[in-house]
């Protein structure tokens, strides 16, 4: 019965070592691949950045007057009134390699700013929503939360939330049409998002 179970043990081993030597070999290739990438990416001459998707903060379309005296929501107005001064874009799912390959190098400094204000703008219009929620403003809610899926966020408490306030409101239909944009996200995010969607709206 010994000699079986030995023969076992060295076909498990030479087995555990090949699988060990293919993965560092493919682990090797895939960052030698992206070393390559990356000295070509910092090799790439500065170019045009007319094809950019700006993101407009629409004023008139938000409820700016909406409780004028609460510290909380007159911050995250006066942060959309500073971010629509500057450039925005939306960057999620792209790295800097992809970027610096796309647009040139001398730019990536310029391009993380834009995505930078990205980040704070979806943030910020989720934290407002939350605070109108809370106040008892589900309709201005909804149009900040509207307003942010419109750009592509990945910011999953921002679709749970804009799908409790359509259920609230009658209108859980407006939760299938969110579904494939949740899908279509370009981030690693996107099915637990579309997931999530799926699941509050198999509930009503």
């Amino acid at each position: 019965m010994r000699f079986p179970l030995f023969a076992s043990f060295i076909i498990f081993c030479a087995w555990l070592g090949y699988e060990l030597h293919k993965r560092r070999s493919l682990d090797e290739k895939s960052s030698q691949a992206f070393w390559e990438r990356e000295a070509a990416a910092n090799k790439t001459r500065r170019r045009p950045l007319d094809d950019l998707e700006y993101i407009r903060i629409p004023f008139d379309d938000l409820p700016m007057d909406v409780m004028p005296d609460d510290p909380s929501i007159d911050e995250y107005r006066e942060t959309l009134r500073s971010l629509s001064e500057n450039p925005i874009v939306n960057f999620t799912g792209i790295s800097n390699t992809d970027l610096k390959l796309k647009y040139g190098a001398p730019n990536i400094d310029l391009l993380s700013r834009y995505d930078q204000s990205y980040t704070t703008l979806v943030r910020t219009l989720q934290k407002w929503a939350e605070r109108l929620h809370q106040n008892g403003y589900p309709q201005e809610a909804l149009r900040v939360l509207e307003f942010a899926v419109s750009t592509r966020t990945d910011v999953s408490a921002t679709y749970r939330l804009l799908a409790e306030l359509y259920i609230q409101a009658g209108q859980a239909e407006k939760i299938k049409a969110l579904i494939p944009v949740a899908e279509g996200l370009n981030s690693s995010l996107s099915g637990h998002i579309a997931a999530l969607l799926k699941e509050r709206l198999e509930t009503v």
